[in-house]
């Protein structure tokens, strides 16, 4: 395997995974043609409805096939194709999620206003899996700063950071402005793929991506200190993924452990890493007081200038000056 480690390979998925052994990949995560018409470089996004599910059956056995028995699998895609997708699954794996990612997108008329895309969460063995719980930022009013979930009577068991992850995520928002995008039409949010590789993965595990893209598994997995491979048929986007690649580093950590950096803070870590993240933070001494005020980083200018890189990303400030413009605060 290590010849192919971190490094994206040029093809067909359906060929390229026949070179990848039978559970050798500790998470496979696949955001496939959404079969929509989109317009990709190399290839068409338009097959009629039986074909296209039986070519999804064959890229879905696989990633089952080569994720090991501790490791778990992502698919990514909008609500139809998903419920498709699981009655595959269903034969080959064990349900455990359906992720549900608050993105909304331009109303279709004569139905409800399309407000959220999925990612199915399946494992290879349920007692086997690797899993961390997450844990992220309280949400506050950007006015006043209070929470804005009201906890009543419980305040003073808030945790300092922010709340455990649940299945439905408000917190990352999609890339909707082409001068944040690269040349692809269905690019992800970095610190989407984080949020996945931090709750299923360690240091040097293996992800793979059938459809690697421009190359966002692969970033996110570098800056986490992961490997990983990526298939991807067309030699355009390899480019670019691989242009971006190079920028990236591995140091995405603060002290010994591995968190999601973005917009000059932490927006996903490990609950299990907490006590030592406490450590960089100024901690009130009454947890009622989280209400009101957010934990501020003992040194900011110091930790902002270790993770300089996640800020300008490969030199440019795409996806993270982008969260900016799509605030969830009142």
């Amino acid at each position: 395997m290590k010849k192919f480690n971190n490094k994206i390979l040029n093809g067909d998925s359906i060929e390229l995974f026949k070179e990848i052994p039978d559970n050798s990949i500790d998470i496979t995560f696949a955001d496939p043609p959404f079969n929509l018409k989109k317009k990709y470089n190399g290839y068409k996004d338009s097959l009629e409805f039986g074909e296209y599910l039986e070519w999804c059956e064959l890229w879905i056995k696989e990633m089952v096939r080569v994720t090991k028995p501790t490791g778990s699998i992502f698919i990514h895609n909008i609500p139809k194709w998903l419920t498709y997708y699981s009655s595959i699954l269903n034969k080959y794996a064990t349900f455990r999620h359906w992720i549900s990612w608050d993105a909304p997108s331009s109303p279709m008329g004569k139905s409800l206003q399309p407000s959220h895309y999925g990612i199915l969460y399946y494992v290879k063995d349920i007692k086997q899996t690797k899993f961390y719980e997450l844990r992220y930022p309280h949400k506050r009013c950007r006015k006043c700063g209070y929470l804005l979930k009201d906890y009543g009577g419980k305040k003073n068991m808030l945790h300092p950071f922010g709340p455990l992850l649940s299945d439905v995520w408000t917190d990352i928002h999609r890339i909707k402005h082409n001068k944040y995008r690269d040349e692809h039409p269905c690019q992800l949010p970095i610190h989407l793929l984080e949020r996945l590789i931090l709750m299923s993965t360690d240091e040097s595990d293996l992800v793979l991506d059938p459809f690697m893209g421009t190359g966002t598994t692969a970033i996110a997995a570098k800056r986490l200190g992961r490997n990983y491979i990526g298939l991807e048929l067309d030699n355009k986007y390899v480019s670019i993924a691989n242009d971006k690649l190079k920028y990236e580093r591995s140091n995405s950590k603060l002290g010994e452990y591995w968190v999601s950096f973005f917009l000059k803070d932490i927006i996903s870590l490990r609950n299990v890493d907490w006590e030592g993240l406490s450590e960089y933070y100024i901690l009130p001494q009454n947890n009622r007081a989280i209400d009101h005020t957010k934990i501020e980083f003992i040194d900011k200018k110091k930790i902002l200038k270790h993770f300089e890189f996640v800020i300008n990303g490969n030199g440019k400030t795409k996806q993270d000056t982008m969260q900016l413009e799509f605030c969830n605060c009142p």
